[in-house]
């Protein structure tokens, strides 16, 4: 009876180490399904981070380069409009040097060439006598020459009836030639 006992207590012994052996197998096979599944969501968040970030770089990448080109826009435009002005400056000055004098003699002469002068008149801003003598023969065929307020360089050729006028003042020179300067293009 003793000896049944003690085979009683080695089976139970036998069984119970068994049965723990098959407990810890599972609960390590538990553990190593837990960790792998941990690694796994691990990889999957650090992959959306690496993506959002790839993204966010590619946003900022291309935000500078529209910057940059937003930049280099603007110092054309800058540098486009600084020549502009300094062609528009040279050009006033040009002009003024023209509209006077000798100059304008010979301009109101090319304007009324092939024409009956005695339909127009010569609008200037003060009537001189080089300007009369420069023009002597214009005046004698019937070219008006008046002085006008309106007109500080140049001088604006009238129809005597009223029915137009062609400006070669200063402003209106200016305001003919401008748009072939403005049309000019820096890139």
């Amino acid at each position: 009876m003793e000896l049944q006992i003690q085979d009683l207590v080695s089976s139970i012994r036998k069984e119970g180490l068994e049965a723990a052996k098959a407990e810890a197998e599972s609960i390590i096979s538990e553990a190593k399904k837990k960790a792998e599944s941990i690694v796994s969501d691990a990889k999957a968040e650090a992959q959306q981070h690496k993506d959002a970030a790839e993204k966010e770089i590619a946003i900022l990448k291309e935000s500078a380069q529209v910057g940059a080109e937003q930049a280099k826009r603007d110092a054309v435009l800058a540098f486009k409009s600084e020549i502009q002005g300094e062609f528009e400056k040279i050009l006033a000055s040009n002009i003024s040097k023209e509209l006077s004098g000798a100059g304008l003699g010979k301009l109101i002469r090319a304007a009324v060439a092939g024409e009956d002068v005695s339909n127009f008149a010569a609008e200037i801003s003060e009537v001189s006598d080089a300007l009369k003598g420069e023009l002597a023969e214009e005046i004698k065929n019937g070219l008006e020459i008046r002085p006008t307020k309106g007109v500080q360089q140049g001088f604006r050729l009238a129809a005597k009836d009223g029915s137009g006028y062609f400006d070669c003042s200063e402003d209106g020179i200016m305001e003919m030639l401008m748009p072939y300067f403005r049309e000019l293009d820096f890139q």
